[in-house]
């Protein structure tokens, strides 16, 4: 079954508010949004329609689709719920009929759906329970504050007792030449030792290197770079490139340029160790931490809201789970299974 396969491939942009008004033709017996409903102008900032819609207007037909109606409530939500550039598209009476006649269109195919029974099939229930879900999250979000709008004194408070957190240690970029057995490792680490020059080495780990990125299309002084880490134990250092040992092998070295004078063996394989660049410890004041720290706690205001709204609503509806039957269920790893 194609559930709503062919309306949702239509449906970009400027017309999901459409579709999202049109979600009465499954039975829902309510408008998608409030600003659908009588009364409600969904006309503001569009420079197309009144803003000042009365309930009258709200319900004037605009066309009728068999048994159903677009009133001008429907099409003033649709403009509303448009990114403003979309909205400037309909400044012309061909424009404005255009996007009427795609009104149509979906209520056409919303209503071919259902008398097929697609909007029975579990993909497109599952798709309109999402919708439903958003719209109940985004109502959930109202009045939470901005960024902006999170108090001075909030900020600086998080940032007086998380002050370690914006104390950044030295970083190390480090770059490697890997091998398949200690033996080639020790050779290619004979040879690093020589090298004088960041051409230099990348010649010889795109020699001797068996990681393919060592032959990537980037210049040769970059050849074998892994990227920056921070000193073990630091967990926000970490790189999933760099293998812990040889994260701890890059520390040990003493000059910028220069080579670990022993091999390292991680995961399997060897590694000759090069250091590319320091980055001296920095310590970032209230101003460079203060945006990120309004984010953050905006974020945070933000979920909790919506963990509040999900915990009444457990509570109130009863919730029963067949473990048995969850257990018979397999998932198709396809190819991402394979080693």
């Amino acid at each position: 079954m194609v559930g709503f396969a062919p309306v949702k491939g239509m449906l970009s942009g400027r017309s999901l508010a459409v579709a999202l008004c049109a979600l009465g033709l499954l039975g829902l017996g309510t408008p998608a949004c409030k600003s659908c409903e009588p009364g409600t102008s969904g006309a503001a900032d569009s420079g197309v329609v009144s803003t000042s819609l009365t309930p009258e207007q709200a319900k004037q037909v605009l066309a009728k689709v068999g048994d159903d109606t677009i009133t001008l409530g429907d099409y003033a939500a649709a403009l509303e719920h448009m990114d403003q550039f979309d909205r400037l598209r309909y400044q012309s009476t061909e424009r404005r009929k255009e996007l009427l006649d795609e009104m149509i269109t979906v209520h056409l195919l919303a209503q071919e759906a259902t008398a097929k029974g697609y909007d029975k099939d579990p993909l497109a229930q599952q798709e309109l329970r999402a919708i439903l879900r958003d719209a109940m999250l985004a109502e959930a979000r109202k009045n939470v504050p901005s960024p902006n709008d999170v108090p001075e004194s909030d900020v600086r408070a998080w940032f007086e007792a998380h002050r370690a957190e914006y104390k950044d240690p030295e970083r190390r970029r480090v770059s490697v030449a890997v091998l398949k057995d200690e033996a080639a490792a020790r050779d290619a680490l004979a040879a690093a030792k020589k090298a004088t020059t960041a051409s230099q080495w990348g010649e010889i780990v795109r020699a001797k290197s068996i990681d393919p990125q060592a032959r990537a299309n980037v210049p040769v002084d970059l050849a074998g770079d892994l990227g920056i880490v921070s000193p073990p134990g630091d967990p926000r250092g970490e790189n999933t490139r760099v293998p812990e040992e040889v994260r701890a092998g890059v520390f040990e070295i003493g000059e910028l340029g220069a080579v670990l004078d022993r091999v390292v063996a991680a995961k399997g394989k060897f590694y000759v160790v090069r250091l590319t660049q320091k980055l001296p410890p920095h310590e970032r004041t209230y101003e460079e931490a203060e945006r990120s720290i309004r984010v953050k706690l905006a974020q945070d205001k933000l979920r909790a809201k919506e963990d509040e709204l999900i915990a009444e609503l457990r509570k109130s509806v009863k919730i029963e789970v067949d473990e048995g039957a969850l257990g018979t269920v397999k998932v198709d790893m396809g190819d991402a299974g394979k080693p």
